[in-house]
Formats: structure tokens, C-alpha cells, sequence
């Protein structure tokens, strides 16, 4: 079993990754291996839009997503962490979305796997937040798992926060639950990731 951390802050140690370390205590404590991994640093580019991952499954791009895309498949559960800095997830966060087109294979792709939910704000943005992530794990068909959203404006400030921190622990623990359920989607259901329109009739 392992629960995968996503911290999708451009910066370490902030309250983002705070609250997902919490959280992969949660899942350990329940028997999971767990890693947290920061796009702090890391070079994930934007989508380019060049669409050849539709055929390949692929992405062209060689850069620190290439790393990430064997992180996601290999793990059972992923929690996706956020800070809100304009309305809604950082660019980082939504580069990760993006570049996930690649993974809609039958050998690769998100399926069936548990996501849940970490988000920081320090005023407006974090229902948006929650609202895009929670949208992209159901396209995914992803099992979702619950949520943590906390309001703090200034760095390390959820840990003054108790109830946030139990709240991300109660996710790990929750994250290793669903997994265990080992819940899949029909296969023979698909599940459209598009709005219907000229170009789908």
C-alpha cells in the first residue's frame, strides 16, 4: 500500500506541506508506505498543448514530470496539497493536471486509485481550489477520499491550528481505508472527460 503526497507549493516547509506530512503520518500509522513529494524546486513545465500523448501515451516533454508520472501510477492513494495565492490551485498544481493528460491509458493511467485533498488559503480561493481538484479526481476515476481546507495567512501557521492537523491525520488514516476496499469503476462503462458539442455530436 502506498500513499503518495503531493505538495504543489513552491515552497518547503510551508503550511501546504505541513498538513500532507500530517495526513502521511495518518496513512502510516495505519500500515502504509508513504512519500511526500515537492515540486519545490523541481522543473515541470506547462503543457504544450502538441497533443501527441493521445496516441503515444507519452509525454515528450523530459523534465522532472517524467519522475512524477512512475510516482502516480505505482501509488495506491494521492494527496493532492495546494496553498491558494490567486482564487485558486498554484501553477504548479494545475501544470500537474495538465500534464496528466498523458495518463489515460489502460496501462497508465489514474483509475480506481484513492485521492484526497489538502488545501491552504489565506482568504479567497479555497473553495475554487477544492472545487478543481476534486473535479480532476473524479474525471480520473479516482476513489475520492475526504479534504482539509484551512484559512492561515502566514507560514507555519497550522500548527497552531489542532483540528486542522487531526483533521489531515483523519485523511491519511481514511486514504488507507478506502484503499483497502480495493473499489473499482466498470470496466465496460467509460466515462467521458468532455463536454458534448459540435465536435462530439
Amino acid at each position: 500500500m502506498k500513499i503518495l503526497g503531493i505538495s504543489c507549493s513552491p515552497r518547503k516547509s510551508g503550511n501546504t506541506e505541513l498538513l500532507l506530512n500530517q495526513a502521511l503520518s495518518g496513512a502510516k500509522n495505519e500500515g502504509a508506505e508513504i512519500e511526500l513529494y515537492s515540486l519545490s524546486g523541481k522543473d515541470i513545465r506547462a503543457c504544450d498543448g502538441c497533443s501527441s500523448c493521445r496516441n503515444t501515451g507519452v509525454c515528450h516533454i523530459e523534465d522532472d514530470m517524467q519522475v512524477l508520472y512512475k510516482k502516480l501510477i505505482e501509488a495506491d492513494g494521492i494527496i493532492f496539497g495546494t496553498p491558494v495565492y490567486f482564487y485558486t490551485v498554484t501553477s504548479q498544481a494545475k501544470a500537474i493536471i495538465d500534464r496528466s493528460f498523458a495518463l489515460n491509458f489502460s496501462e497508465k493511467n489514474l483509475s480506481n486509485k484513492v485521492g484526497g485533498i489538502v488545501v491552504v488559503a489565506g482568504s479567497l480561493g479555497l473553495i475554487d481550489a477544492l472545487k478543481d481538484l476534486y473535479f480532476f479526481i473524479v474525471v480520473k476515476r479516482m476513489i475520492p477520499a475526504g479534504y482539509v481546507a484551512a484559512y492561515s495567512g502566514s507560514k507555519g501557521g497550522v500548527k497552531d491550528m489542532p483540528k486542522a492537523n487531526q483533521a489531515a491525520w483523519d485523511l491519511g488514516r481514511e486514504m488507507v481505508k478506502i484503499a483497502e476496499q480495493k473499489f473499482e469503476y466498470p470496466a465496460d462503462i467509460e466515462r467521458p472527460h468532455f463536454a458534448f458539442g459540435t465536435h462530439t455530436h
